[in-house]
């Protein structure tokens, strides 16, 4: 299992208290509790690196990581963790706050490469994924799904929900996003992110210096 190697780079909400965006950077994104957290500490080795919490909604920031890998051909490369979506109990206008914070992100990060949708596999499709998969899809944002927590329940039952979101996807997709099953307690997926990410490394070219 390759090794890598991790920091925090810092949290704002605007684009000015974010980092340069001269490398390859990945976003993650989901509904509250979905496991961000545990599958970013559980993809970069480090158990601590991003605070995993059972109160939905301590996500408020963007919240950027450095990621270095040991291996000398492999390229540095950011990670983003945002603010979860769904039942997180905070006020209307925080959520708006939040709202606007991501479409920013998500619509003006120049160097980002991929964001990260994270499902929770347990679950028959919800209605918040399905929505934020149709408005990545309509702003022309590249994203794969992540399905986490595939040790909480039965391979069979875990094949059935990622299934149904196939035939979901098929009925307006002309090509469905890549799909990959993970677990941040087991380690399952891992090594399947790393070398999607390699792969999209690869081709990465910085952006102009004013965009």
């Amino acid at each position: 299992m390759r090794t890598l190697r991790a920091e925090h780079l810092g949290s704002g909400r605007s684009a000015k208290h974010w980092p340069a965006p001269d490398r390859p950077e990945y976003a993650f994104i989901g509904r509250s509790n979905v496991g961000k957290s545990s599958l970013i500490n559980r993809l970069v080795g480090q158990r601590k690196l991003a605070r995993v919490s059972n109160t939905p909604g301590r996500t408020r920031n963007v919240e950027h990581f450095l990621v270095r890998p040991d291996r000398t051909e492999d390229r540095p490369w950011l990670l983003a963790d945002l603010p979860g979506y769904g039942f997180a109990k905070v006020p209307k206008s925080e959520r708006e706050a939040w709202r606007k914070m991501i479409d920013a992100y998500l619509l003006g990060r120049t160097n980002l490469q991929c964001v990260f949708l994270l499902v929770d596999v347990r679950l028959e499709p919800q209605r918040n994924d399905l929505d934020m998969m149709h408005w990545l899809g309509e702003n022309g944002v590249p994203f794969v799904i992540v399905f986490t927590k595939s040790d909480k329940l039965s391979q069979p039952k875990a094949v059935s929900h990622v299934a149904a979101y196939r035939r979901l996807l098929k009925q307006t997709w002309t090509e469905p996003p890549q799909l990959f099953i993970t677990s941040s307690e087991t380690g399952k997926g891992r090594e399947e992110l790393l070398e999607f990410i390699d792969s999209v490394n690869a081709d990465f070219m910085p952006p102009p210096a004013n965009a």
